[in-house]
């Protein structure tokens, strides 16, 4: 099987890690957002990639080849970017002579059984139970359990299951005929073509879909999340009995924390729910939930629910002080 994975977009919501590198290059765990993406399919057994790619798209080019030179892969260009739908679109004729082609977003990392989505006969498509549901892309069903509506973003939501972007299409030519249809038809939501209003008419045209419910979906696409995915990822039983003690002698490592190859930390408190880049050299800190960038320098830094970019430095002021009784010293928030 063939999977599409768009990632043109340029990451709005996580500037300003997104000015010099692309929202799915961001570092989560102990890899990259779309790393995790890549593990995941290779792990189903499917090799043949195709990505759609934008803004900064050469740096996902050369981290493809660079990290999975094993895959069969192809680059399309989307160009102008104008919504997920057109992103599909524009690379119809990698897959539409497919039996069926699997989609997953490069910005949500999806933790589900693949291989079983891949078996499925008909048409599939990933949700999750949310609580704010007009956030999202929202799936309706009827009673015989195939889905009925899917909307995008909807103001007065019916169902509270989320489409987390994991989409298994069969006969995807039926799928390019829609997308086709809602462009050449001008049929934009929120200015932009969605692959919900794609969907939409393939199922007023007859076409049978089911939902199928993941077991953990992190969206990645803005900070509040990517550090909750961070957090929830690092949990896995490898990070939480990794003893990093005995490498990095006078400091305190909270698990589960990831740190990355050849780094050099003193005198600092690490963790819990930390993942640390390569050749990242940090004195005298304190740090807890936060993803720090590879190549940064950081000194005297008290850190919590942070992102640092990758060839940062940061160095806090540091104090001596000799404080006599009854005094009170702020240096603010």
């Amino acid at each position: 099987m063939k999977v599409v994975i768009p990632v043109a977009g340029v990451g709005s919501r996580l500037r300003p890690h997104t000015h010099t590198q692309p929202k799915s290059l961001v570092p989560v765990a102990d890899n990259t957002i779309l790393g995790h993406i890549i593990e995941k399919l290779l792990q189903a057994g499917i090799t043949d990639f195709v990505f759609v790619i934008g803004y900064l798209g050469e740096k996902i080019e050369n981290y493809v080849r660079q990290n999975y030179p094993q895959v069969k892969v192809e680059f399309v260009v989307q160009e102008p970017r104008e919504g997920l739908g057109h992103a599909i679109w524009v690379a119809r004729h990698t897959f539409e002579e497919e039996e069926s082609v699997l989609i997953m977003l490069g910005d949500a990392i999806v933790e589900t059984n693949l291989q079983e989505v891949i078996k499925a006969p008909h048409s599939v498509l990933g949700v999750k139970k949310v609580s704010k549901p007009s956030l999202f892309g929202v799936t309706e069903m009827g009673a015989d359990e195939f889905v009925v509506k899917v909307v995008e973003k909807p103001k007065i939501p019916k169902s509270n299951f989320a489409l987390v972007g994991l989409y298994k299409i069969v006969e995807p030519k039926k799928l390019v005929e829609s997308l086709e249809y809602i462009i050449q038809e001008d049929i934009r939501t929120q200015n932009e073509y969605h692959l919900t209003d794609a969907l939409m008419h393939m199922i007023r045209n007859g076409a049978k879909m089911v939902t199928w419910d993941v077991d953990q979906w992190f969206d990645c696409g803005r900070k509040e999340t990517l550090l909750e995915a961070n957090a929830r990822l690092l949990n896995r039983p490898e990070f939480k009995e990794h003893d990093y003690t005995a490498q990095f002698r006078g400091c305190i490592i909270i698990p589960p924390v990831s740190i990355g190859k050849d780094c050099a930390i003193y005198n600092s408190i690490i963790g819990p729910h930390v993942a640390i880049g390569d050749n990242t050299n940090i004195e005298n800190s304190i740090i807890s939930n936060s993803i720090i960038g590879s190549y940064s320098e950081l000194k005297f830094a008290v850190m919590q629910d942070s992102i640092i970019g990758s060839d940062s430095s940061f160095k806090a002021f540091s104090h001596t002080l000799n404080i006599g009784d009854s005094t009170e010293i702020d240096f603010g928030q």
